[in-house]
């Protein structure tokens, strides 16, 4: 409505440009304005069906080859092959479906926060009103405990405080006032004349002109953002749909090579060559590996479950493992979101709170507790954080406060305001002494002591008190503590004309508090693990530049000696930087403060331009956006907003910083699970693959499509599903980061899967060579029916042995143990029994075409089996000796 800033503008020329005023609007003119500006709402975009949602989940590559084959084993009559595969593909959709749909809810969330009612002006009267019908120029009444229910411009308030850590970030309620503030560009955490939609009263009451509602607030705002939010890809989702176009022109190009040079022989018709063909594509495709990949990230969920982290999205569990920054929220996440005395500084000492020696009868502990609005509600505390703080100190060492403010009664006050800054009471005792209280800024307050309490005696304050005070104050501000000062006065009566010119003279200092929002204990070590894993975490707050820095220093994410690489930067200073000088500079910055929204996003925007994934925690609705924006999303589940919860990928059920740690070290062993299934999956599929093209090129009998069919259903499930249960290496967390140009193919698995594929089939042949050289039998017919038999229970048996290869990309099995894994152990003996079943159970077989085999036979098969092993042990030494680890 205007170019000005609301908050650097009169009243009375914001009551013109509104045409509105104290006696607030007519019914007139609010029907009028919601005709024109409509209710005060948040939008939402037009949420998907549920059929749309489960439509989408066919959109993917891998998918669709799955489709592909399910097509190709119908057309060989293999129906249950079919119905198996179309199966997985089903299950792999519904599973995706229920992850993802509640990914909707964050802008939903955002309209159940609004006031459901408010109290305003109208018709030269007060009324109450649902919230959604407030209108601009609408006049509102706050006081303490309401819910700001519009963004509004304040024309008084009376020792009000609002609470908006979950739109700014700002850890303390912020003091509020009606003046113009002549600034520009001023951060919404210091904007102290406005009040923003969905922000909390916390003390006193206050009156304000609605200046903006619905999606034209600050909230709606952020709505906005987080609706035009575009979904990011995580890597394993890139990883997959790379790896399904590449599995798609691998299998067509050898599909049709196979094809036309059999044709070219002319030794097959055209429909045994069109068999082969499908057999070959059959072989190639693992059908598994959706269905493996879907359930080693559901168990990877289960387990971060039991760890409290929550998984909204499957393929957060593993985008979790190659996250390089973790960008996260301060207040609530790396602090613990209330504030809590940490020093104390009488009779000329400072000692820390937890060390000092306090009893309710001491002065600065009266001061304290006395001179405070704080109120008992059963078990909690409700008012002003820092005044709350100071009593639950007492209430932490069993000192009973709550029995000394009932026995000294409030018979005066002078409450607090933002120019003199400073709050006195009176308070009586039983027989009827009363003492003035009073608190407040250090400086101020010092103005108005002459005498000083020292161990227990009271004389005059000389210039050396007053320069270790002024000192003391001053350290405790640079480690970003808030500072109080505190005083006394024996009084005969209150002054019959209470002013602070008239009471506030002639104090007694008592002491300093300082107060500060602390780190959670866990956070440092947390940090600690990150940095060594590879992993950089940096702060992002809404909290002023110095307080940001000391926490981060605390922390470990800052050192105490910046360096280049370690530098604090506020939103404002951000402002000032282009997105590509920004882009170049990102990585100079550990620590971001008083930023907004949309800094937040550009931050991740950034570290992602550098090829980094991110990882954003948060829990207020001013992170919502860079939370979808991130590659995953992490939302507190106690302290966080439904908000934040619903635009997160993970959600931290006990709101540990330490658990993303964990959720990390689970993330990178569902990769690392999912590699070693891959690398196994796939180097069969060559040797299959291999197989089949060589005895073609030779004009040997080839195996059967049932045949391939049933070792890959018999091979590909079991153990490759058991791989992904295998434990994490020792050394998961010592490892870099595989960042975002990373695939599964990184790190030697796409040469392993290449020579363990060929050797793979490169040994089937050799026993179908022997078994064609070296016949049991003398007829040419049982002759082939042998070699065929024994070529499918070496490329069946050898995969199995392989199995064991791949609980390790590098590592010996020897080492990592052979059997820790129950579910992999049972997994090889059930595959071994159903594939031996085709050959030795009477019946069975002859539905496979396979014959029995002698003792020889099966020695030669075993023996296959067990070379493989020692020949992928003897590669592995001998990469390890390169370094290739």
């Amino acid at each position: 409505m205007a170019d000005q800033p609301w908050y650097q503008r009169e009243t009375d020329d914001i009551f013109k440009a509104l045409d509105t005023g104290e006696q607030g609007l007519t019914d007139d003119q609010v029907a009028q304005r919601r005709a024109k500006y409509g209710e005060n709402r948040l939008s939402a975009k037009k949420q998907s069906s549920l059929l749309a949602k489960f439509g989408a989940q066919f959109k993917d590559f891998m998918i669709i080859v799955l489709i592909v084959a399910a097509l190709i084993a119908g057309a060989t009559g293999e129906l249950v092959d079919a119905i198996i595969i179309l199966a997985v593909v089903l299950l792999n959709a519904v599973f995706g479906v229920f992850q993802e749909s509640k990914a909707e809810e964050a802008i939903n969330s955002l309209k159940e926060m609004a006031a459901p009612m408010a109290h305003v002006a109208r018709n030269g009267g007060t009324v109450t009103v649902k919230s959604d019908e407030l209108v601009p120029g609408d006049i509102v009444y706050l006081e303490a405990g309401d819910i700001v229910p519009a963004d509004m411009r304040l024309c008084t308030a009376n020792t009000m405080k609002v609470e908006e850590s979950a739109l700014t970030g700002e850890s303390v309620p912020v003091q509020k006032q009606a003046a113009v503030l002549t600034a520009s560009d001023l951060p919404l955490g210091d904007r102290s004349n406005m009040a923003y939609m969905n922000a909390n009263v916390t003390t006193g009451r206050g009156t304000g002109v609605v200046v903006a509602i619905g999606m034209q607030t600050e909230v709606g705002r952020i709505a906005g953002m987080l609706d035009a939010a575009e979904e990011t890809k995580t890597p394993l989702q890139e990883n997959l749909t790379q790896l399904g176009k590449w599995l798609t022109i691998l299998i067509l190009a050898i599909a049709v090579l196979v094809f036309v040079i059999g044709m070219l022989r002319g030794q097959e018709t055209m429909i045994d060559m069109l068999l082969t063909a499908i057999s070959l594509a059959v072989a190639a495709i693992p059908e598994g590996l959706p269905a493996i990949v879907t359930v080693t990230l559901a168990l990877g969920t289960q387990r971060m479950a039991k760890r409290h982290a929550l998984i909204r999205k499957l393929p957060a569990v593993e985008t979790l493992g190659s996250t390089d920054i973790i960008a996260s929220d301060k207040t609530g996440t790396l602090t613990q979101n209330k504030m809590t005395v940490e020093q104390v500084y009488e009779n000329g000492q400072l000692t820390p709170a937890a060390e000092a020696k306090v009893t309710m009868t001491d002065p600065i502990a009266l001061a304290m507790v006395l001179n405070n609005d704080g109120q008992p509600d059963g078990d909690t505390l409700l008012g002003d954080p820092t005044e709350t703080a100071l009593i639950q100190y007492y209430i932490d060492r069993n000192k009973q406060p709550l029995a000394t403010i009932a026995s000294h009664p409030r018979v005066a006050e002078i409450p607090f305001d933002s120019e003199r800054k400073l709050m006195t009471t009176f308070n009586e005792t039983a027989d009827h002494q009363l003492t003035q209280y009073v608190k407040g800024a250090p400086d101020q307050l010092l103005k108005r002591v002459t005498r000083i309490a020292d161990r227990g005696q009271v004389r005059a304050i000389t210039n050396a008190d007053r320069e270790a005070i002024l000192a003391t104050n001053h350290d405790l501000a640079t480690q970003a503590l808030r500072v109080l000062a505190f005083a006394y006065r024996p009084v005969d009566a209150v002054p019959e004309k209470l002013t602070s010119a008239s009471a506030e003279q002639d104090l007694i200092f008592i002491g300093l508090i300082g107060m500060i929002d602390p780190e959670r204990p866990e956070v440092a070590q947390a940090v600690t693990e990150a940095q060594a894993a590879g992993i950089r975490p940096i702060m992002i707050t809404g909290d002023h530049k110095d307080t940001a820095k000391a926490i981060a220093v605390r922390l470990g994410i800052l050192s105490e000696t910046p360096t280049a690489d370690d530098a604090v930067i506020t939103g404002a200073e951000l402002d000032q930087l282009s997105d590509e000088a920004f882009a170049k500079q990102v990585r100079q910055y550990a620590v971001y403060a008083r930023v907004a929204p949309e800094h937040k996003v550009r931050i991740v925007h950034a570290w992602q331009k550098q090829g980094k994934v991110v990882a954003m925690t948060g829990d207020g609705v001013n992170d919502a956006p860079a939370l979808k924006t991130a590659d995953i999303g992490v939302g507190m589940g106690i302290t966080g907003t439904e908000v934040s919860k619903g635009a997160s990928d993970m959600v931290l059920a006990d709101d540990n910083f330490s658990t993303i740690v964990v959720a990390v070290e689970e993330g990178r062993k569902v990769f690392a699970n999912i590699q070693k299934s891959l690398q196994y999956l796939l180097s069969a599929n060559i040797g299959e693959v291999l197989t089949l093209f060589v005895m073609t090129l030779l004009g040997w009998q080839i195996l059967a499509p049932v045949q391939i069919l049933w070792i890959n259903l018999v091979t590909d499930t079991f153990p490759a599903i058991a791989l992904g249960l295998e434990p994490a290496e020792p050394d998961i967390m010592k490892r870099k980061p595989r960042g975002r140009q990373s695939n599964f193919f990184s790190g030697g698995v796409f040469a392993n899967i290449g020579y363990q594929g060929v050797l793979e089939g490169v040994m089937t042949l050799l026993v179908y060579w022997l078994a064609v050289t070296f016949p049991v039998h003398t007829s040419s017919e049982m002759m082939h029916a042998d070699a065929l038999t024994m070529a499918f229970a070496t490329l069946g048996l050898i995969q199995l042995f392989h199995a064991f290869n791949s609980k390790t990309i590098h590592q010996s099995i020897f080492k990592v143990g052979l059997f820790r894994n129950k579910a992999f152990n049972w997994a090889i003996l059930t595959a071994f029994i159903l594939l031996a079943a085709t050959i030795v159970v009477p019946g069975f077989n002859t539905i496979f075409h396979l014959t029995p085999l002698n003792g020889v036979q099966w020695a030669v098969v075993l023996s296959a089996g067990i070379a493989m092993i020692l020949i992928v042990e003897v590669v592995k030494w001998v990469q390890r000796r390169l370094g290739q680890e």
